[in-house]
């Protein structure tokens, strides 16, 4: 069975475990296994895969590139790029059952290389409603707010608040690539053209 930097993605495995072994096993000839995630019924996923409605994680995918990650860590990248996705974002399934990475531990790794950051309080407004960023304004007793444009109730937030205040009062953060991830993307375009480019 395949153990090969095992420890990167799939520490929590139980290597005794033969369900474990036979699924590594189907991963023999890739450089690594994916990751499995503990939430998988694998003799669920072992059977879908004997009638192929599932199936493996091509061996492209698992190939580490010269800069230590996986294609799917680019993929993450990518969907980063548009601005929209944030901390509360979903991670489709394909990034486990296509490019076989951890995406919450991808993020982690995009943003610890310096490819990502997490934007601060006053950047992630963007992805507050316009009733949300009324409701802040409203909290500072400011008038005149009913007819701006988003984009005036994101100016006149700024105003009136620090960041310190403001990242107390809601969640959501948005992510920037930052030069190094942009030239990543640029660098592996051909990865990222293989990608269906309407699936985020």
């Amino acid at each position: 069975m395949n153990t090969h930097n095992i420890e990167l993605q799939n520490s929590h495995l139980d290597l005794e475990d033969e369900t474990v072994q036979k699924v590594l096993s189907l991963y023999d000839q890739h450089d690594e296994a994916p990751y499995i995630s503990p939430d998988r019924n694998l003799e669920e996923w072992l059977k879908a895969v004997e009638i192929g409605s599932e199936s493996l994680v091509p061996k492209r995918n698992m190939k580490r590139l010269e800069e230590g990650i996986l294609p799917g860590h680019l993929i993450l990248l990518w969907r980063i790029s548009f601005s929209t996705f944030t901390n509360e974002s979903v991670f489709p399934k394909y990034f486990e059952y296509t490019y076989g990475v951890n995406a919450e531990q991808a993020l982690q790794e995009v943003q610890e290389k310096h490819y990502a950051i997490e934007l601060s309080a006053f950047a992630s407004l963007t992805h507050l409603n316009a009733a949300h960023l009324r409701s802040l304004l409203k909290d500072k007793n400011v008038k005149g707010y009913t007819q701006l444009t988003k984009g005036q109730l994101m100016e006149r937030i700024k105003g009136v608040y620090l960041e310190d205040e403001l990242a107390r009062l809601f969640n959501v953060r948005g992510y920037k690539l930052t030069p190094i991830g942009l030239s990543l993307l640029e660098k592996y375009s051909d990865i990222i053209d293989k990608h269906p480019q309407k699936k985020f």
